[in-house]
Protein backbone atom coordinates (compact mmCIF):
# COMPACT_ATOMS: atom_id res chain seq x y z
CA UNK A 1 0.00 0.00 0.00
CA UNK A 2 3.01 2.29 0.44
CA UNK A 3 1.86 3.32 3.93
CA UNK A 4 4.49 3.53 6.66
CA UNK A 5 4.74 0.58 9.03
CA UNK A 6 3.27 1.13 12.48
CA UNK A 7 5.54 -0.03 15.30
CA UNK A 8 5.61 -2.10 17.34
CA UNK A 9 4.58 -4.77 14.86
CA UNK A 10 4.76 -8.54 14.65
CA UNK A 11 6.38 -10.06 11.57
CA UNK A 12 5.69 -13.64 10.53
CA UNK A 13 8.50 -14.66 8.20
CA UNK A 14 7.54 -17.83 6.33
CA UNK A 15 9.58 -19.22 3.45
CA UNK A 16 11.44 -22.31 2.31
CA UNK A 17 14.24 -21.59 4.76
CA UNK A 18 12.56 -19.65 7.57
CA UNK A 19 9.54 -19.80 9.84
CA UNK A 20 9.93 -17.14 12.53
CA UNK A 21 7.88 -14.75 14.62
CA UNK A 22 9.76 -11.48 15.09
CA UNK A 23 8.70 -8.56 17.27
CA UNK A 24 9.79 -5.32 15.60
CA UNK A 25 9.95 -2.16 17.69
CA UNK A 26 11.45 -0.23 14.79
CA UNK A 27 13.59 -0.74 11.70
CA UNK A 28 16.59 -2.78 12.81
CA UNK A 29 15.08 -3.42 16.26
CA UNK A 30 14.20 -7.10 16.31
CA UNK A 31 13.21 -9.56 19.03
CA UNK A 32 13.00 -13.25 18.13
CA UNK A 33 9.90 -14.84 19.67
CA UNK A 34 10.04 -18.30 18.12
CA UNK A 35 10.74 -20.33 15.02
CA UNK A 36 10.68 -23.77 13.50
CA UNK A 37 12.36 -26.65 15.30
CA UNK A 38 12.63 -28.72 12.12
CA UNK A 39 11.17 -28.02 8.67
CA UNK A 40 10.37 -24.48 7.60
CA UNK A 41 6.80 -23.97 6.40
CA UNK A 42 7.84 -23.56 2.76
CA UNK A 43 10.06 -26.63 3.02
CA UNK A 44 7.07 -28.62 4.31
CA UNK A 45 4.98 -27.42 1.36
CA UNK A 46 7.71 -28.52 -1.06
CA UNK A 47 8.15 -31.95 0.54
CA UNK A 48 4.43 -32.66 0.76
CA UNK A 49 3.95 -31.42 -2.79
CA UNK A 50 6.49 -34.02 -3.89
CA UNK A 51 4.64 -36.72 -1.90
CA UNK A 52 1.44 -35.77 -3.71
CA UNK A 53 3.13 -35.86 -7.12
CA UNK A 54 2.82 -32.11 -7.62
CA UNK A 55 5.37 -29.88 -9.39
CA UNK A 56 7.94 -27.70 -7.65
CA UNK A 57 7.58 -25.32 -5.89
CA UNK A 58 5.07 -27.05 -3.66
CA UNK A 59 3.38 -23.98 -2.19
CA UNK A 60 1.63 -22.68 -5.31
CA UNK A 61 1.00 -26.24 -6.53
CA UNK A 62 -0.70 -27.26 -3.28
CA UNK A 63 -2.76 -24.07 -3.26
CA UNK A 64 -4.00 -24.84 -6.77
CA UNK A 65 -4.62 -28.52 -5.96
CA UNK A 66 -6.57 -27.60 -2.82
CA UNK A 67 -9.23 -25.72 -4.78
CA UNK A 68 -12.38 -27.80 -4.50
CA UNK A 69 -10.82 -29.82 -1.69
CA UNK A 70 -12.24 -30.24 1.80
CA UNK A 71 -9.89 -28.89 4.50
CA UNK A 72 -11.45 -31.20 7.11
CA UNK A 73 -11.40 -34.38 5.01
CA UNK A 74 -8.22 -35.56 6.74
CA UNK A 75 -7.56 -34.76 10.39
CA UNK A 76 -3.86 -34.00 10.20
CA UNK A 77 -2.01 -33.15 13.45
CA UNK A 78 -1.11 -29.68 14.64
CA UNK A 79 2.07 -29.29 16.71
CA UNK A 80 1.13 -26.58 19.22
CA UNK A 81 4.23 -27.05 21.44
CA UNK A 82 2.51 -25.69 24.53
CA UNK A 83 2.46 -21.93 24.94
CA UNK A 84 5.69 -21.35 23.00
CA UNK A 85 5.94 -19.52 19.71
CA UNK A 86 8.00 -22.26 18.11
CA UNK A 87 6.79 -24.40 15.21
CA UNK A 88 7.20 -27.98 14.03
CA UNK A 89 6.00 -29.44 10.73
CA UNK A 90 7.87 -32.77 10.54
CA UNK A 91 5.03 -34.70 12.22
CA UNK A 92 2.49 -33.22 9.82
CA UNK A 93 4.64 -34.20 6.86
CA UNK A 94 4.89 -37.77 8.19
CA UNK A 95 1.10 -37.93 8.66
CA UNK A 96 0.57 -37.00 5.00
CA UNK A 97 3.13 -39.62 3.93
CA UNK A 98 1.30 -42.34 5.86
CA UNK A 99 -2.01 -41.33 4.29
CA UNK A 100 -0.51 -41.43 0.79
CA UNK A 101 1.05 -44.85 1.46
CA UNK A 102 -2.36 -46.37 2.19
CA UNK A 103 -2.88 -46.66 -1.57
CA UNK A 104 -0.56 -48.11 -4.18
CA UNK A 105 -1.77 -45.49 -6.65
CA UNK A 106 -0.75 -41.81 -6.51
CA UNK A 107 -3.55 -39.54 -5.22
CA UNK A 108 -5.73 -38.03 -7.92
CA UNK A 109 -8.99 -36.13 -8.32
CA UNK A 110 -10.98 -35.43 -5.17
CA UNK A 111 -8.59 -37.38 -2.95
CA UNK A 112 -5.68 -35.24 -4.11
CA UNK A 113 -7.69 -32.05 -3.59
CA UNK A 114 -8.73 -33.18 -0.09
CA UNK A 115 -5.16 -34.10 0.88
CA UNK A 116 -3.83 -30.77 -0.36
CA UNK A 117 -6.60 -28.78 1.33
CA UNK A 118 -6.27 -30.64 4.64
CA UNK A 119 -2.48 -30.25 4.73
CA UNK A 120 -2.69 -26.56 3.86
CA UNK A 121 -5.34 -26.02 6.53
CA UNK A 122 -3.13 -27.63 9.18
CA UNK A 123 -0.14 -25.42 8.35
CA UNK A 124 -2.24 -22.26 8.17
CA UNK A 125 -4.08 -23.07 11.40
CA UNK A 126 -0.86 -23.21 13.43
CA UNK A 127 0.76 -20.19 11.76
CA UNK A 128 -2.32 -17.97 12.05
CA UNK A 129 -3.21 -19.02 15.60
CA UNK A 130 0.27 -18.41 17.02
CA UNK A 131 0.61 -15.15 15.13
CA UNK A 132 -2.73 -13.85 16.43
CA UNK A 133 -1.87 -14.90 19.99
CA UNK A 134 1.55 -13.24 19.89
CA UNK A 135 0.06 -10.06 18.42
CA UNK A 136 -2.34 -9.82 21.35
CA UNK A 137 0.23 -10.72 24.00
CA UNK A 138 2.82 -8.20 22.88
CA UNK A 139 0.34 -5.42 22.10
CA UNK A 140 1.46 -4.78 18.53
CA UNK A 141 -0.24 -2.30 16.23
CA UNK A 142 -0.18 -4.51 13.15
CA UNK A 143 0.96 -7.86 11.75
CA UNK A 144 3.27 -8.16 8.75
CA UNK A 145 3.35 -11.36 6.67
CA UNK A 146 6.52 -11.81 4.62
CA UNK A 147 8.49 -14.49 2.80
CA UNK A 148 7.43 -16.75 -0.06
CA UNK A 149 4.72 -18.61 1.87
CA UNK A 150 3.03 -15.28 2.69
CA UNK A 151 1.71 -15.35 -0.89
CA UNK A 152 -0.62 -18.18 0.17
CA UNK A 153 -4.22 -16.95 0.01
CA UNK A 154 -5.47 -19.12 2.87
CA UNK A 155 -2.71 -17.87 5.19
CA UNK A 156 -3.59 -14.26 4.38
CA UNK A 157 -7.31 -14.78 4.87
CA UNK A 158 -7.15 -16.81 8.09
CA UNK A 159 -4.54 -14.58 9.73
CA UNK A 160 -6.62 -11.51 8.87
CA UNK A 161 -9.70 -13.17 10.40
CA UNK A 162 -7.98 -14.16 13.64
CA UNK A 163 -5.74 -11.19 14.37
CA UNK A 164 -7.27 -8.31 16.31
CA UNK A 165 -5.03 -5.81 14.49
CA UNK A 166 -4.55 -5.02 10.80
CA UNK A 167 -2.61 -7.61 8.78
CA UNK A 168 -0.36 -6.40 5.95
CA UNK A 169 1.39 -8.32 3.20
CA UNK A 170 3.13 -7.72 -0.10
CA UNK A 171 1.85 -8.34 -3.62
CA UNK A 172 2.57 -12.02 -4.44
CA UNK A 173 5.28 -11.17 -7.00
CA UNK A 174 7.33 -9.44 -4.28
CA UNK A 175 6.96 -12.22 -1.70
CA UNK A 176 9.81 -14.20 -3.29
CA UNK A 177 11.93 -11.24 -4.42
CA UNK A 178 15.01 -11.61 -2.21
CA UNK A 179 16.72 -8.73 -4.00
CA UNK A 180 13.93 -6.35 -2.96
CA UNK A 181 14.10 -7.61 0.62
CA UNK A 182 17.87 -7.15 0.90
CA UNK A 183 17.63 -3.74 -0.77
CA UNK A 184 14.92 -2.58 1.64
CA UNK A 185 16.98 -3.74 4.62
CA UNK A 186 20.06 -1.94 3.28
CA UNK A 187 18.03 1.24 2.71
CA UNK A 188 16.94 1.44 6.35
CA UNK A 189 20.48 0.74 7.59
CA UNK A 190 21.75 3.52 5.31
CA UNK A 191 19.09 5.93 6.56
CA UNK A 192 20.16 5.12 10.12
CA UNK A 193 23.77 6.00 9.31
CA UNK A 194 25.08 2.43 9.40
CA UNK A 195 28.13 1.90 7.21
CA UNK A 196 30.13 -1.28 6.62
CA UNK A 197 33.90 -1.14 6.92
CA UNK A 198 36.38 -2.65 4.48
CA UNK A 199 36.90 -5.51 6.92
CA UNK A 200 33.30 -6.72 6.50
CA UNK A 201 33.21 -10.51 6.27
CA UNK A 202 30.70 -13.35 6.09
CA UNK A 203 29.29 -14.53 9.44
CA UNK A 204 27.84 -18.04 8.97
CA UNK A 205 24.79 -18.68 11.13
CA UNK A 206 24.26 -15.00 11.95
CA UNK A 207 20.92 -14.56 13.74
CA UNK A 208 18.55 -11.70 13.11
CA UNK A 209 17.91 -11.16 16.83
CA UNK A 210 18.14 -12.76 20.24
CA UNK A 211 15.22 -14.69 21.67
CA UNK A 212 12.93 -12.56 23.80
CA UNK A 213 11.30 -13.67 27.00
CA UNK A 214 7.70 -14.69 26.51
CA UNK A 215 5.32 -12.00 27.70
CA UNK A 216 7.96 -9.32 28.07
Amino acid sequence: SGAELEFPLLALLVSGGHTELILMRGHGQYEYLGGTLDDAAGEAFDKVGRLLGLPYPGGPAIQRASEGGRPTAFHFPRAWLGESYDFSFSGLKTAVLREVQKSSDPPQGQVLADLAASFQAAVVDVLATKTARAAEEFGVREVLLCGGVSANRALREVTTERAAVPVRYLPPFLCTDNGAMVGACAYHHFQAGDRAGWDLDVVPGLRLAGRGRKGR
